[in-house]
């Protein structure tokens, strides 16, 4: 939007106005920058509007139908409408979708199929998978045995590995999905896996769900029991999520839509959220039209073009480049390892919104890892094409250039009054400001999405 503001905040500004600095800064925040976490996007009006409307005051524990509590009769029908919406859109038979996030969804895939210290398998952290697939400081870990399988030096997914693994310990539970990887999920290799050992196979598609609407990704639906979702990344939806049953999970086990219900609620949460449920409804309304299928093509197209446009620069990528909506950078060649740290802050400093993060075979720690993640969803959104990726990839590669001095010290107290140095000079470096200049006028001329 050129002018104006995104928000009504005008009540909030009256009554807080220590709040409303807060967010009238983000919000310039994020119009003069640029948004390039994997995981971010920008909603439309209709989602926001829901999201502060009245239907925030409502408690309505229970399902359609067969609520515990009085006066649901209307978001009955709200949260009746966005699972119709979602099993049309993704062609299931049940659909919940009142998990708050995508965390707790999963978590309620892990109650409804397994029992504590039962055996699951998802994709290692540090090789690209999720926390909640079986990361030893979750839930998941914790009151389950997980068995993580790994990538191979190119970013792809080691089946020899997987396999030896899944014969051996006999999961109840395995997980395909990610949240750094750069290619399209093998479903259906998965799928022969799990029958053949007879487990329950989980698709965490919370990246790519939109993707998969505008059909520029495999769906899971024909493989998997179970698919999960969180309703923003390239869904574009508020911050809520979806757990999916599938033809091919009901034909395996009859009572497992009952069982992820039960799951859901009471297992794990109270009353939904029925703004966000709303929300919901209206996103996945906006995922059905010719507009939203064109959106996610054009995220793909620009993911590409920013990988080749990097590595023309000399910016070395995991996989050589990108089959979806992200890039996985490694930085080893430029900083040694743990350089993602000053690869995020340098480029914050210029405008550009990255997240650090683990590559294939890390040989530092999630902390201070040796990656960044780069997605396009964002910039998609405010209307970028491949066009403009180009000028991007040179930013960024210009900021990483001007932080290149910059190393890890490998001893563990030498680090904070190190980075304190370093965030101190990377405040004053010229090139960093003289970009940020540039992305400031560059982004400003784009409208945050508005429907």
């Amino acid at each position: 939007m050129k002018g104006g503001s995104y928000m009504n905040i005008r009540n909030i500004t009256r009554s807080d106005q220590k709040l409303a600095h807060f967010m009238k800064l983000e919000e310039k925040r994020q119009i003069e920058g640029l948004e390039m976490i994997p995981s971010e996007n920008y909603v439309s009006s209709s989602v926001l509007e829901a999201m502060g409307s009245i239907l925030t005051n409502k408690y309505s524990e229970g399902f359609p139908k067969k609520r515990y509590y009085g006066g649901n009769e209307y978001i009955d029908e709200i949260e009746m409408l966005a699972m119709s919406r979602a099993q049309k859109l993704f062609g299931v038979p049940h659909v919940n979708v009142q998990p708050y996030s995508g965390s707790p969804a999963n978590l309620a895939v892990y109650l409804a199929t397994c029992k504590p210290g039962d055996t699951v398998m998802g994709l290692d952290l540090t090789h690209g998978g999720h926390l909640t697939h079986g990361w030893n400081v979750s839930a998941t870990g914790i009151f389950y045995n997980p068995v993580l399988y790994h990538v191979d030096k190119t970013g792809q997914i080691d089946f020899t590995e997987l396999e030896m693994l899944i014969k051996k310990h006999k999961p109840k539970l395995i997980w395909v999905g990610a949240t750094a990887y750069v290619y399209e999920f093998p479903f259906r290799k998965f799928a022969d896996l799990a029958a053949t050992y007879g487990a329950y196979l989980a698709a965490d598609i919370a990246h790519v769900a939109g993707l998969v609407v505008a059909k520029v990704h495999l769906s899971p639906v024909s493989y998997a029991h179970i698919v999960t979702t969180t309703t923003h990344k390239t869904l574009r939806g508020p911050r809520g999520a979806m757990i999916m049953v599938t033809k091919k999970g009901l034909q395996k086990d009859a009572d497992l839509a009952d069982r992820i219900d039960k799951a859901v609620f009471p297992g794990l949460q109270g009353g939904p959220h029925d703004h966000t449920t709303a929300a919901i409804a209206i996103a996945l309304r906006e995922a059905q039209t010719p507009a939203f299928r064109k959106y996610g093509k054009q995220i793909v197209i620009n993911a590409k073009t920013l990988a080749a446009s990097l590595l023309k620069r000399g910016i070395k990528l995991v996989g050589n480049g990108t089959q979806n909506h992200m890039l996985l950078v490694d930085l080893i060649p430029l900083y040694g390892s743990g350089g993602g740290y000053f690869a995020q802050y340098a480029l914050e400093v210029a405008g550009i919104t990255v997240n650090k993060n683990t590559i294939p075979g890390e040989p530092s720690s999630p902390f201070y890892p040796s990656g960044i993640r780069l997605g396009t969803p964002a910039l998609t959104t405010r209307g970028l094409k491949a066009k403009d990726m180009i000028k991007v990839a040179d930013w960024i590669s210009r900021s990483l250039e001007a932080v290149r001095l910059f190393s890890l010290p490998s001893k563990r107290e030498e680090r904070k009054p190190y980075m304190d140095n370093f965030k101190k000079k990377v405040h004053r470096d010229r090139t960093l400001l003289k970009i940020r200049r540039e992305v400031r006028l560059f982004a400003s001329k784009f409208p945050i999405f508005k429907m």
